[in-house]
């Protein structure tokens, strides 16, 4: 997962409302949304060479979601991150203490943002800082650095669901992720990658021949603890394969 914006509005009748696009090589195998027949409790797309996920919902008004950190000269890791999710999703640890387990272990990963989430608390985790950080009320950007790092296209995507608020529809959030314009060279960032790279990422909807956004999912958690999702998915050039609308 490589953009998440999100507004979490505690007390509000729609308290969680999540807009993210996983972006990945077209050859790495996954399936989309759907629940797990061995964890029926977690609705979650699957990274099939690892086993993990990058955004989900489990039991007990429990959320979580994944982006890398962009850092081409990090050493590899010891074990896929998508398992942070999947672990959290299907388990029943209190968030708090999951949250300071994945602090203890943190090295055994690449870098990643951790978000994690229950009825009533939403905490973010960036394995380059010391602490998580419970989040207050507010509307957010992730992407593959830090918490609102002010990327172009998190900035872009931040000020779309900003405006949709009022109203916010699976539709509307699926629109605001569709959006393929790169940002101008003078405002890219400088993460290591090469300026034609930094150029090809730095749209909110990525689109190549061998990688791009291949997920776009929306999220609508209601104060009752119902939820809303609806997922697209893709393949190479942004070609659209299919669709999922669950609710749970």
């Amino acid at each position: 997962m490589c953009l998440i914006v999100f507004a979490w509005r505690p007390g509000h009748p729609q308290p969680l409302i999540v807009a993210a696009n996983r972006d990945e090589f077209y050859a790495r195998p996954s399936l989309p949304l759907a629940q797990w027949p061995e964890s029926p409790q977690i609705h979650a797309g699957r990274d099939l060479e690892a086993g993990g996920t990058w955004l989900g919902v489990g039991a007990d008004g429990r959320f979580a979601a994944l982006t890398n950190i962009r850092n081409p000269h990090q050493p590899p890791a010891r074990r896929s991150r998508g398992e942070l999710v999947a672990r959290f999703l299907a388990g029943s640890t209190p968030l708090e203490d999951y949250l300071h387990d994945v602090v203890g272990r943190s090295v055994e990963y690449a870098g990643f943002n951790l978000l994690l989430g229950t009825t009533d608390q939403l905490w973010h985790y960036n394995a380059q800082a010391v602490e998580p950080q419970r989040l207050a009320a507010g509307v957010y950007g992730l992407s593959n650095a830090g918490l609102d790092t002010p990327w172009p296209k998190l900035l872009k995507a931040r000020a779309a669901l900003q405006a949709v608020l009022h109203d916010p529809r699976p539709e509307a959030l699926l629109a605001l992720l569709s959006d393929p314009q790169t940002a101008p060279y003078a405002e890219l960032p400088d993460t290591g990658v090469g300026l034609a790279t930094e150029n090809l990422l730095s749209s909110v909807f990525i689109a190549s021949p061998s990688y791009g956004t291949r997920a776009s999912t929306a999220l609508i958690v209601n104060a009752d603890g119902s939820r809303h999702l609806l997922e697209r998915s893709f393949g190479p050039y942004g070609g659209h394969l299919g669709e999922v609308e669950l609710r749970v």
